[in-house]
């Protein structure tokens, strides 16, 4: 098993790739649309046309959103044109390129319930969240109730129109068992700027996870790619043909048979943390999808196995840090979560038991 040796996070300057420019002699439909919202695209004008305005242009392309809508986005200079922020009106001509990020799309209705939900920040434009564990983000085909968005559409008077159906403020997303610092947005102007941010890779998110086993080197970067399971649809795994996905990881402190590290995700594919740490064969403790088994107290203490609940019974990774640019001021910001009871006892746990 190989690593690829790198600087730490801190001292990188990568700047992400640009997408791919999509040739737009071809139209691109509603639902692809719909599945692009919140992503990063960029476009090269036909050879058909000719001195059409930006916002008619745009209007075409993307039928599922209002003129007026896309003229707003326009007019906050989220749209540039080589590389330069353009009016509604400016004349496209072929071979032009086109950046944007789209704009959510109006909201749907969606039952407000009464969840508890932690508020690490809250302002005009956004609400910073501590999410807690067993808590799905968004609403999902056949599943619509009992998520943070649900909560949160009972708890905030306003939320953006969201990423898609029933998405309403939803710019990034946790899963399900992961705890931690989520950002939510409260206006669509917020949501497609603090969207950019995660599309150009300018946050900078910190995780903290207890592994199973002792890395060989305290500090290094994954770069795997990452696709669907072959097999499994609801997992994904180490593709050669996958997406590129990579982490900086830094190892804070090791126990006998464990370890507490800190991740740094420099792209955000599904599971990604989870399908590193498996990768280099140091699973993150009790995630049983990527090879992670529970761990008792009575096994800390080398004692004979007797019945009792597992430690922490889900994967014991927390979101612990994020920093962004406020969508409106442009100040940096930096938001932290305290560590959830499970995960504390945990370390504290093998602190008293496993230290070296």
């Amino acid at each position: 098993m190989t690593q690829t040796p790198a600087p730490s996070p801190q001292n990188t300057n990568q700047q992400p790739p640009r997408p791919e420019a999509i040739n737009s002699d071809v139209e691109i439909l509603s639902k692809e649309g719909d599945e692009r919202v919140g992503e990063h695209l960029r476009f090269r004008v036909g050879s058909s046309i000719k001195l059409r305005r930006l916002d008619r242009y745009l209007g075409g392309r993307f039928s599922q959103f209002s003129r007026t809508r896309l003229q707003k986005l326009i007019k906050e200079q989220g749209v540039n044109v080589n590389g330069q922020p353009a009016k509604p009106s400016h004349k496209l001509n072929p071979g032009d390129e086109i950046d944007l990020i789209l704009p959510p799309r109006k909201l749907r209705e969606l039952a407000p319930e009464d969840i508890p939900i932690s508020i690490i920040y809250e302002d005009a434009e956004m609400i910073v969240v501590n999410k807690q564990a067993d808590l799905i983000v968004h609403p999902a085909r056949g599943n619509t109730h009992g998520t943070l968005v649900n909560g949160l559409v009972y708890y905030a008077n306003k939320l953006s129109a969201g990423s898609g159906e029933f998405r309403p403020g939803i710019v990034h997303r946790l899963d399900k068992n992961t705890t931690g610092v989520l950002v939510v947005a409260k206006t669509d102007t917020a949501h497609w700027k603090l969207a950019r941010q995660f599309a150009q890779r300018t946050t900078n998110k910190t995780y903290l996870a207890v592994v199973h086993g002792t890395l060989e080197l305290r500090a290094d970067r994954i770069n795997q790619p990452i696709g669907m399971h072959p097999k499994m649809r609801i997992k994904n795994a180490i593709r050669p043909d996958g997406k590129e996905a990579i982490t900086f990881y830094e190892v804070l402190e090791e126990f006998r048979g464990f370890s507490l590290v800190k991740l740094s995700p420099r792209t955000g594919r599904t599971h990604q943390l989870r399908i590193h740490m498996a990768y280099l064969q140091h699973p993150i403790v009790a995630d049983d999808m990527y090879g992670g088994k529970v761990v008792y107290d009575w096994q800390l203490q080398d004692r004979d196995a007797e019945p009792a609940q597992p430690l922490i019974n889900r994967p014991a990774l927390h979101a612990a840090k994020l920093e962004i640019r406020h969508p409106i001021s442009a100040e940096m910001m930096e938001f932290v979560a305290p560590l959830p009871d499970d995960m504390q006892q945990l370390i504290d746990k093998l602190r008293q038991f496993r230290s070296l």
